[in-house]
Formats: structure tokens, C-alpha cells, sequence
């Protein structure tokens, strides 16, 4: 892996946290809990409720305004992303297109710190449209960045490329969630290694969670500036944008008027549609288990976050690792196979047992966080599914490269980034009415299989190019 290749990947060192902190870990459950949650409980709207019932329907409002947002940017994203990516394949140079997505992502961002409970801060609206166009210009980001990625090594290194960006990014929300937790939630909680939060921040004012937008706005810009200097970009200086896009949209259409033509392609981005969003469903879904079941507080729940990023950051590379090891089409199923068997594994944890009972749970230490064999067994299987998550996005980027037709990756990581944005509500969906039938909410979870099945079993019908079969597939 030369420079070229290296400055591909350190962008996803840069953008990536905004992803992590932002719309998983961090600002998304606050803003659902503190923000929409909290303004409905003072503003009276549930008065004539119990309490805890109150509670239960304004955190249910806040899931759904949040899930309205992920709606919306994602339909945005899914009618308009293959058409960018059409007209990257012919357009000019791709590294102010990435600039513009970047500086979107980083105000948006940055204007988070203005996401204030309460009359004080910016409406709820103003904010459910930042985290809207944030999320579109994450995603045209990510279409641009993956169409340089066939020119930034070559073949027999692209996987450890593509795996190496999503270990540098998950590695990056690891020093962040770490400077979160040591000067400011630590010296709150136990007034340790400082005697208070540092810069003045306010914990009362949730000022330890806004800070994250413009932390990840300033992280953003400033380490972005290395892969604006050396990656390479594969647009020709002076082409016409405006023809560019007339043509990649018309070959788009074409595309999807002869997906038979390329009929492997469009199997795998069928697959890709049920496991990818299974696999959503799994990691947001996984954290409301485990809050409800294990009764996790913020600390933990921050831990839970550093310690994903942590294995997330290892299953960057051991995807582009096992790739070249058995291939990318073997390497995948084993990454969605072993997802599979460590959520039917966290299913069956509770505060009182394990394995659905037949081991009681008991206390392992008195420490501030995860004191009990249910709480360690649980975070060793989020280390499990962060791994193969992370492996698996990686390995689903190389074969996307490998299945596509030369000079029109492009266009094809737009169609990947539908496969990846159109049916985004299906998992979330499932649970929801699978725990409604049954009155379980481990029934709904398990329904999460259904989609890790689906995705299987299609993905074993997709047939790898005959120059990569030797290295990719069973003889």
C-alpha cells in the first residue's frame, strides 16, 4: 500500500466520527431522550398519563422523530445518489465535489452545540434539518470517496485499503469518546483525573454531548487536509458537469432497464439490501436492549461505544485481512454468519441469566461499570458483532469494486448506496411488529434474522468474475 492508497483511507479518519458520535453513540439518543422526549413531558402534552407511562411515550416519540429523520435523508440519498455517482464516472475532478460534501457535513455539525432542551436552543425542526442534510452530504460523501477507491492501489490491495479506512475511522471515535470520558464525564461523575470537567463545560446543560458536533466539525476539517493533498483523484480536469450529469443519468436508467446485463452486480445488491439494513437494525436496536434488559446508565452506555469503536477499528483490518486470506464473497458470509450466531448468543442474556437461563447471573466486581457476569458476556458479544460489522462493510465494498464494470464504479456505489438507504425501515419495522405479536421484545429482535437470512441466501448465488474465481471462490 503506497501513499496514495494510505490518503484514501485517512479520509475516513476524518469524516467517519461525525457517523459514530453524531448519528449513533452520542447525539442521536440525546436528541431523541433530552430534546423531543423531554419538551413533550414539560410542554404538558402527556399530563393526563401515569408517570412512567408518560416516560415510556415520550421516549417512544423521540425514537420515532429520530427515525423520521433517518426516513427522509435516507429517501433523499436513495433518488439521487446513483445519478451522482453515474455522473463522477464522467465529470471532472472529484475532490472539490468532496469538499462541498464535506463543509456541509462539518456546519452542520458544528451547529449542533445550539441543540438546547428547552426554548433556549434551536427548534426542533431547524434541527431535524441539519441531521437531515448532514446525512445526504455523509452519504454523496461516501459515493465520491468509494468511486476513488479503484485508483488508489491495485486490485490485490484494495480490501486492505477499503479495511484499513474503517479501522482509522472507528480508531478516531475512539480518541474522541476517550477525551469525552476523561475531561468531562469522569471528573463529573468521581471527580477523576481532573477535579471538574474541564473548559467549563456544564454537564447539567448537556454541554459534554453538544460538544461532540464541533468536535467532530474540527476533527473533520483538519485531518481531512492529508487525503486532499495526496489521494488520487480520477477526474479529468475542464469535463462538463452539466454533460456529465445528463449522461450518468441516462446510463443509470439504461442501467436499470438492462440489470439483466449484469445480473451477478444487481444479486449482490439485493443481498446487500436485507443483510446491510439487518445489520443496522442490529447495532441501533442493540443498544435499546440493552439499556432496557441490563439497565445500562450514560457511563456505560459511553463504554459500550468506546469499546465498539475499539474492535470496529481491528475489524477494519481483519476484513480486508480475510479477504485476501479466503476471498471477499467467503470472507463476507463468514462475517454475516458469525453476526448471526452472536445476537442469537446477546438474546439470550437478561439481569437474571444466560444462555435463556441456564446460567444465573451474579456479581464479578464492584467496580463503576459492567459489574456483573450478564454485563461482561454482553460487551464481549458487542466486541463480536463489531468486528464482523466492520469487516463486513469492508468486504462488501471489495466486492462491489470486483463485480462492477470497469470505469463505472461510480455509478454502481450509487446503486450501492440505495441498496444500502431504500429499505433502511425494514428492520426497525420488524422488530416493531414482532414484538407486538408476541408481546416479546427478544421475539422482536430475533426478527432480525430474517433479513442475516435473506442476504445469505442470495449471496450465495452470486457468481464472482471467472479472473477472480480461483482466489474468491469455492472450485
Amino acid at each position: 500500500m503506497g501513499r496514495t492508497g494510505f490518503a484514501w483511507a485517512i479520509f475516513e479518519w476524518a469524516r467517519n466520527p461525525y457517523y459514530i458520535l453524531i448519528v449513533i453513540f452520542i447525539f442521536a439518543p440525546y436528541f431523541a431522550r433530552e430534546i423531543v422526549g423531554a419538551d413533550l413531558l414539560a410542554e404538558g402534552a402527556l399530563d393526563g398519563l401515569e408517570p412512567d407511562e408518560a416516560r415510556s411515550t415520550a421516549n417512544a416519540m423521540g425514537q420515532a422523530t429520530v427515525a423520521s429523520v433517518t426516513k427522509w435523508a435516507g429517501l433523499i440519498a436513495a433518488l439521487t445518489a446513483p445519478f451522482l455517482g453515474a455522473a463522477l464516472d464522467r465529470g471532472g475532478r472529484l475532490k472539490p465535489i468532496l469538499a462541498l460534501t464535506l463543509s456541509s457535513i462539518a456546519i452542520c455539525s458544528a451547529l449542533l452545540w445550539f441543540a438546547i432542551p428547552g426554548e433556549e436552543g434551536l427548534p426542533t425542526i431547524a434541527i431535524m434539518t441539519l441531521l437531515v442534510i448532514a446525512y445526504v452530504s455523509y452519504t454523496y460523501s461516501e459515493v465520491t470517496h468509494n468511486a476513488m477507491l479503484s485508483v488508489s492501489g491495485n486490485k490485490q490491495s484494495l480490501s486492505m485499503i477499503s479495511g484499513l479506512g474503517l479501522g482509522l475511522g472507528n480508531l478516531a471515535a475512539v480518541f474522541i469518546f476517550l477525551a469525552i470520558v476523561l475531561l468531562f464525564v469522569l471528573p463529573d461523575l468521581i471527580g477523576f483525573p481532573f477535579d471538574d470537567p474541564q473548559f467549563g463545560v456544564e454537564i447539567s446543560r448537556f454541554e459534554h454531548v453538544r460538544i461532540a458536533g464541533p468536535i467532530c466539525a474540527i476533527w473533520l476539517m483538519l485531518f481531512s487536509i492529508p487525503f486532499f493533498l495526496h489521494a488520487k483523484d480520477p477526474g479529468q480536469a475542464g469535463a462538463s458537469w452539466g454533460a456529465a450529469t445528463r449522461d450518468g443519468a441516462r446510463s443509470v436508467l439504461k442501467t436499470l432497464r438492462e440489470a439483466t446485463h449484469y445480473s451477478e452486480l444487481m444479486k449482490f445488491l439485493l443481498a446487500r439490501m436485507f443483510y446491510a439494513d439487518a445489520m443496522a437494525a442490529l447495532l441501533a436496536l442493540g443498544a435499546v436492549y440493552v439499556a432496557l434488559f441490563l439497565n445500562w446508565g450514560f457511563l456505560e452506555m459511553l463504554c459500550y461505544a468506546l469499546v465498539s469503536s475499539i474492535f470496529a477499528f481491528g475489524g477494519g483490518l481483519f476484513g480486508g485481512w480475510l479477504d485476501m486470506k479466503i476471498g471477499v464473497k467467503r470472507a463476507l458470509l463468514v462475517e454475516i454468519l458469525v453476526m448471526i450466531a452472536a445476537m442469537v448468543v446477546q438474546l439470550s442474556i437478561t439481569r437474571e441469566g444466560l444462555f435463556f437461563g441456564l446460567v444465573d447471573n451474579s456479581q464479578v466486581w464492584n467496580g463503576l461499570v459492567f459489574k456483573t457476569l450478564s454485563d461482561l458476556a454482553y460487551l464481549s458479544l458487542i466486541s463480536v458483532v463489531a468486528v464482523m460489522a466492520t469487516a463486513s462493510i469492508s468486504s462488501s465494498r471489495a466486492m462491489l469494486v470486483t463485480l462492477a464494470p470497469t470505469g463505472r464504479s461510480g455509478e454502481f456505489f450509487g446503486l450501492y448506496a440505495i441498496a444500502g438507504t431504500i429499505t433502511v425501515w425494514m428492520g426497525p419495522l420488524l422488530v416493531e411488529y414482532f414484538t407486538v405479536w408476541f408481546n416479546s421484545q427478544r421475539i422482536g429482535m430475533a426478527s432480525i434474522s430474517i433479513l442475516f437470512t435473506l442476504g445469505v441466501v442470495i449471496l450465495l448465488t452470486v457468481h464472482l468474475p471467472v479472473h477472480t474465481r480461483d482466489r474468491v471462490e469455492p472450485a
